[in-house]
């Protein structure tokens, strides 16, 4: 069964050009994109996106950061899109981060760790509609093995 889950390549990740690397991973690794878009986020937006963590002393640092520079928001389709993300993310804070996951490789603290991804089915959702309207997201088929060059 596929699923649709949020990405977002972060102000840190896009200023130091880590764009493709990070693409680059996700579609190696078979999913497809179903939705991409480069924007600064505006406040309000981010306020919405982070609403969880309004009350929490780091909440002002999320929302600033993320208004920082411009980011790429993405939404990846595939089997358990969500932990399959997840585990290709690596732990939140790069520093613990294992090495061969995204933030383990290319991630430098807790804050600049490269990339945001949904953590459950229900966020994905949540962080979906907040960033893409039903018409901004695609559906097309994936080849084949045979368009591939490959044998089935």
């Amino acid at each position: 069964m596929s699923e649709r889950t949020f990405v977002m390549i972060k102000p840190d990740g896009v200023s130091r050009r880590l764009c493709g690397r990070v693409i680059a991973r996700y579609e190696s690794k078979g999913l497809r994109l179903a939705g991409m878009k480069m924007q600064i986020v505006a406040r309000e937006l981010a306020e919405r996106h982070y609403a969880e963590h309004k009350y929490k002393p780091f909440y002002g640092d999320l929302v600033d950061f993320i208004m920082s520079g411009p980011s790429i928001a993405m939404v990846w389709e595939g089997p358990n899109a969500v932990e399959v993300v997840r585990k290709m993310n690596g732990a939140t804070n790069s520093l613990k981060a294992d090495p061969g996951t995204i933030r383990g490789d290319l991630g430098l603290s807790l804050q600049n760790n490269v990339v945001h991804a949904s953590d459950s089915p229900e966020t994905a959702q949540r962080e979906i509609g907040l960033y893409f309207t039903d018409a901004e997201l695609w559906d097309y088929p994936m080849p084949d093995a045979a368009w591939l060059g490959q044998k089935s």
